[in-house]
């Protein structure tokens, strides 16, 4: 089961601060999305209207077309899990699971069994005694094992050492083709996971500014090499992102689509080109006055 997510004109205050400014999207079900922005952007806000955390000010939300505040039959079809964590530290792991197991009607109790070995999790320890990535650990089991048709992951695996967080990407990515459903992803460690989102939305101070396929906005910039003088006459006019030099060979990043005629040139002189990071495009994207070089 899929479901599909629509917003229109949504807006979130918080007394006189807008959050959510306006933003409109749609995303169809069954595919990963990754949300990105910088912190104070409004994405825990705005994952927290999808997820019936709190009721939008202004605008429309749709979850398989019908609004999920106050839905038990949508609430139950959205699993929405916190780095910060929503239990009492007095809860123990077991009753965090327990409990999982009767909020999500498609809970997979035999695939929560396998990720808490896979974890290591100490069923009888309190929150309270576990470590921030044991934290973590457990509500990656959650959102996994809930099998929820839309499953929302804020941040929730910071806390996880290098290979906790590679063992829970290779997870998600088998368990989405095994059993497909609408992932989003908010996360700052977009080098690490940005290869498993099929489309990005970036929002900015409250604004969508891009909702793309992933491809597509990679495809914008590109990564130049070769001698420095031809690198210089291909990139002039586009935006340099960033320049790395070594002798007379120069690679630089740019964001432009490059035209026909400098990827003739390009080939005539031997240079290199290469994909654009999703990263450096982020940070270009959302970049501030004042926030150098």
């Amino acid at each position: 089961m899929t479901l599909g997510i629509e917003v229109k004109s949504l807006q979130l205050n918080y007394g006189s601060f807008r959050a959510i400014k306006d933003v409109s999207f749609t995303l169809a079900g069954g595919k990963i999305y990754g949300l990105l922005g910088r912190n104070g952007s409004g994405k825990t806000s705005l994952l927290s209207i999808l997820a019936s955390f709190r009721e939008q000010t202004s605008g429309v939300v749709a979850i398989g077309g019908e609004a999920p505040f106050e839905n038990a039959k949508i609430m139950e079809q959205v699993c929405f899990i916190q780095e910060s964590g929503y239990m009492q530290d007095s809860t123990s792991v077991a009753d965090v699971l327990r409990l999982s197991e009767s909020c999500w009607p498609n809970w997979d109790r035999e695939y929560a069994a396998r990720l808490i070995q896979l974890y290591e999790l100490p069923l009888k320890k309190r929150l309270s005694a576990l470590s921030r990535g044991m934290k973590s650990a457990l509500g990656v089991t959650v959102g996994l094992a809930s099998r929820a048709p839309v499953t929302i992951f804020d941040e929730a695996y910071l806390g996880m050492d290098a290979p906790s967080r590679y063992a829970f990407y290779e997870e998600l990515l088998q368990d989405y083709m095994e059993t497909p459903r609408t992932f989003i992803l908010s996360t700052h460690l977009i080098e690490e996971i940005g290869t498993l989102f099929e489309e990005v939305l970036i929002l900015d101070q409250g604004h969508l500014i891009m909702h793309e396929e992933t491809d597509a906005l990679r495809s914008r910039g590109a990564t130049i090499t070769g001698p420095d003088e031809v690198v210089d006459r291909l990139t002039e006019g586009l935006t340099v992102l960033g320049e790395q030099q070594l002798g007379r060979t120069k690679s630089v990043t740019v964001f432009g689509e490059l035209t026909k005629e400098q990827r003739k040139l390009a080939l005539a002189e031997g240079i290199e080109l290469g994909p654009v990071s999703l990263q450096d495009l982020f940070v270009h994207l959302t970049k501030r006055r004042g926030d150098g070089q």
